[in-house]
């Protein structure tokens, strides 16, 4: 069990007692363990939910050099960017993507899932706008020739599924 100190562990070990007395669980309190830049990366890289918001920065610019530099399979390196990503966006909250971005280089950034889902999902909003704004213009493309078939403004915006205002600005603006 990992714990970021002493303070944090309850003592409530229901559940887990048994494993506990037969020493199968053991109880790490992250800060008590130390700083040693020779620490495991992984171990290192729990450690920066420790730090408050500018050590976190500097901290995880540290952690990205090292997963860099050493010799690690490349899904190791993904999930620990991933990682480091991860606590920075919950310990940076206030960080814009161009903070985040500068922190790292882009081909780490766009490695990891954080990047890809967020691009993914940006991608997709902006398919939906289009969607939405092409229906709209089609919807507005067929207002004048529902005005030349005599229909009323109110049946219009039933019709086509809009805004009594947004057919009398249309309308409006084909007059002027």
């Amino acid at each position: 069990m990992i714990y970021p100190s002493r303070g944090v562990d309850t003592g409530d070990i229901y559940g887990y007692a048994e494993l506990l007395e037969i020493s199968l669980v053991s109880r790490f309190y992250l800060s008590e363990l130390g700083e040693s830049i020779t620490e495991p990366l992984g171990l290192a890289t729990l450690k920066l939910v420790l730090k408050d918001q500018n050590q976190a920065m500097s901290q995880a610019r540290v952690l990205l050099g090292r997963v860099q530099q050493e010799e690690l399979e490349q899904k190791q390196k993904e999930s620990l960017l991933q990682l480091i990503i991860t606590i920075l966006i919950y310990k940076l909250p206030q960080a814009n993507r161009e903070e985040i971005e500068a922190m790292f280089s882009l081909s780490d950034l766009k490695q990891t899932r954080f990047y890809q889902e967020a691009f993914s999902e940006g991608k997709q909003e902006g398919r939906q706008e289009g969607r939405q704004e092409g229906s709209l213009l089609a919807k507005m493309s067929a207002i004048p020739n529902l005005i030349n078939l005599g229909l009323t403004i109110e049946q219009i915006t039933s019709a086509l599924e809009l805004d009594v205002e947004q057919v009398r600005q249309f309308v409006d603006g084909e007059k002027n």
